[in-house]
């Protein structure tokens, strides 16, 4: 890009400020009435309640105030890279989506859309789309240098589902050439793709791998939905519990994401969870109690009762045989057996917690739901803790900007 064409960009960010959701809104209608194939591809679920489209809002506004040293975006595009190779996005979708999106400025700004407006963004596009690519491209050939990895979908097979609390329940998947299979970073995703017939659409969905890594199967804990109303995602979830029986035949894309712990584990660390955002962090204990590290781990985890509690009894048994290992758990309803079990009542609030041990290198991560994530977030910054030692994954688009 020329220094010209980024003062261009720069001079679009109030626009973009202002009119960002409604151009992303644009371009999504737009493209998927033109290559309504990609349909199979996007989440439509995140697409009704415009999760999508304020997520690439943030982004493209993001990308245009440090267009002069898109470098800095790096992390951001470690994740969505992620993102998209489970989605086994290819350059040539670039093309189609660069494409849309241009069309979409240019519709959007009507007369104000000069030419040399329109050939930045060009520019711009193209050059994030390079940088994209290029790291998609490493991330892929990652996976296919690993043991048993692969890229793109490969068929597993269900051959066990295990009810892990009154809402929640386990899938094992082992590959259906009885093939082994990559060993995932703790805390990483799959992407499972199904037919959902309401809308007679295959539709992605990221699941996180809540075993230990091993090469024989991946296991994926999922909540079912109810109540009225249950959005796309839920018929997602709800399609699992209901139609794939044992011996269902799916297809999964290899491991992804970066909310994972490091290889070499040299501080404390603090899990924290609200509900089903417990099963990352259930790989991740267990990869951490195994090294041994001799360093503090704590987990604490808040539900709605101790039947939706998954996973409480093996977490229990992890616990009391290492000593490095606490708990803190909070239920909205407490039995007098979970209060004489030292179970809290209430919403996860770290400052209840006496004597909780915080040092400037522990490392916290965070999932749950989004209202969880910003009240777990502001707590611990109120606590003095530095934003860079917390790691946050926030199921569905990233929204979130907390840090």
């Amino acid at each position: 890009m020329t220094p010209e064409q980024k003062q261009i960009i720069l001079a679009t960010v109030p626009i973009l400020k202002e009119s960002g959701v409604a151009l992303t809104t644009h371009f999504y209608k737009r493209m998927f009435e033109h290559n309504p194939e990609l349909k199979n591809i996007f989440n439509m679920g995140n697409q009704k309640q415009g999760k999508q489209q304020n997520a690439l809002a943030f982004a493209v506004l993001a990308y245009a105030e440090n267009i002069a040293d898109p470098t800095v975006l790096l992390p951001v595009v470690d994740r969505i890279g992620h993102k998209h190779t489970s989605l086994d996005i290819k350059p040539g979708q670039y093309q189609i989506v660069g494409e849309h999106l241009i069309a979409s400025i240019s519709e959007l700004l009507g007369d104000k859309a000069t030419p040399a407006i329109i050939d930045a963004w060009t520019a711009a596009y193209n050059q994030l789309a390079a940088l994209m690519a290029g790291h998609e491209a490493t991330i892929y050939q990652q996976q296919l240098n690993q043991a048993n990895g692969w890229n793109g979908w490969r068929k597993f097979t269900i051959r066990k589902k295990v009810a892990e609390s009154a809402e929640i329940s386990s899938f094992y998947f082992y590959p259906s050439d009885n093939g082994k299979v990559s060993l995932h970073k703790p805390g990483q995703f799959i992407s499972l793709k199904t037919f959902l017939p309401s809308l007679n659409l295959d539709q992605i969905r990221q699941y996180s791998i809540s075993c230990a890594p091993n090469e024989e199967y991946y296991r994926i804990s999922v909540k079912r939905e109810t109540g009225a109303g249950i959005d796309t995602n839920g018929m997602i979830s709800n399609r699992l519990h209901d139609h794939i029986e044992i011996g269902s035949e799916v297809e999964l894309t290899a491991p992804a994401g970066n909310f994972v712990v490091p290889d070499e584990i040299d501080s404390p660390i603090m899990f924290i969870s609200g509900g089903v955002g417990q099963t990352p962090f259930i790989s991740m204990i267990q990869h951490v109690a195994k090294k041994q590290t001799g360093h503090p781990v704590t987990w604490l985890h808040g539900c709605r009762n101790r039947s939706v509690h998954a996973f409480k009894d093996s977490i229990d048994l992890l616990v009391n045989n290492h000593e490095t290992i606490e708990q803190h758990i909070f239920y909205d309803h407490t039995t007098t057996e979970d209060a004489n079990a030292g179970v809290r009542t209430g919403f996860l609030d770290i400052h209840s917690i006496a004597n909780l041990e915080h040092t400037g290198n522990t490392l916290y991560y965070v999932c749950g739901p989004s209202p969880f994530i910003v009240k777990q977030v502001a707590d611990l910054k109120q606590m003095g803790v530095d934003t860079k030692r917390i790691l946050f994954e926030e199921f569905g688009p990233q929204t979130l900007q907390l840090n």
